[in-house]
């Protein structure tokens, strides 16, 4: 690890991934939500989208129309709220339109997630997490390598229950072990439906597919997350909120009883790491 990086990432406690195997299984949406889970119990959290083809946290967090801004030290993230407790970084702060499509070669690719890691100024995070894009390409590789000597709690996998999702993820599970990344437990999305008028839980896929791949692997399975509308609504009703406070409005969601529950595995198993 660079000097530049040691620097910028020195003051960071636990430094988690999330990965998947496949896009679409809603990877992005709970690095969110477990950023906005950890904000909430009071931690001091940053999360930076390595996803550069497809960044979409600056959308999740209803901040498209913010520009980062260079500071002597680097790049200042961009904050979420006026506490900054939670601030993000994305490729998608630096396009000119938010639109505009990043075709780029694997190595330029690597130079910009090197850049992410040195460059920005995170100063002192509890955690800092990572959203990746989907597989196992030049980019994971990378930001493996870069964040060796920081030594990273691990990787969160994400899957939805479809046989078709599992097949990707275990790809996924192989490469961890691989590249000698723990692996903290996996979470399965999608997992049923939330109805908006009874709040009762429909399967609309299969179920238990997660789970039943995690003991497979012998990694720990962490929860079942469903779908569920009003998280949508919070998100693309951002602009025209007049409570900006996302935080505040997830906390109220039904996601949060259950993604709370999961974000605190979560911290019991980077506790036990440490210790």
């Amino acid at each position: 690890m660079s000097d530049s990086i040691s620097t910028q990432l020195g003051n960071i406690k636990h430094i988690i991934l999330v990965l998947s195997g496949k896009g679409g299984v809603g990877k992005s949406s709970i690095s969110t939500q477990l950023s906005l889970c950890l904000a909430k119990k009071g931690h001091k959290v940053g999360i930076l989208d390595i996803d550069l083809t497809g960044p979409s946290i600056p959308r999740m967090f209803g901040l498209e129309n913010r520009q980062v801004h260079q500071a002597s030290s680097g790049w200042v993230p961009v904050f979420t709220d006026e506490s900054q407790n939670l601030c993000c970084m994305s490729i998608g702060f630096l396009l000119q339109k938010k639109d505009d499509s990043v075709v780029w070669r694997g190595p330029k690719k690597n130079a910009m997630i090197k850049q992410f890691l040195s460059d920005v100024c995170w100063g002192e995070l509890d955690y800092l997490i990572i959203d990746t894009p989907p597989g196992t390409s030049d980019e994971h590789i990378s930001v493996v390598e870069y964040l060796k000597d920081a030594n990273p709690d691990g990787a969160i996998l994400v899957t939805t229950p479809q046989a078709v999702a599992l097949a990707d993820v275990r790809k996924e599970l192989n490469f961890c072990k691989k590249v000698n990344l723990p692996i903290l437990g996996v979470i399965e999305n999608m997992s049923g439906f939330i109805c908006p008028h009874c709040e009762e839980c429909t399967n609309l896929f299969s179920t238990g597919g997660g789970e039943a791949m995690a003991h497979e692997f012998g990694v720990e399975f962490l929860g079942r997350v469903p779908i569920d509308p009003s998280l949508t609504l919070i998100v693309e009703n951002q602009d025209s909120s007049p409570d900006k406070d996302l935080i505040k409005k997830y906390s109220a969601s039904n996601l949060f009883k259950v993604l709370s529950n999961i974000t605190d595995k979560i911290i019991e198993k980077v506790s036990l790491k440490n210790t």
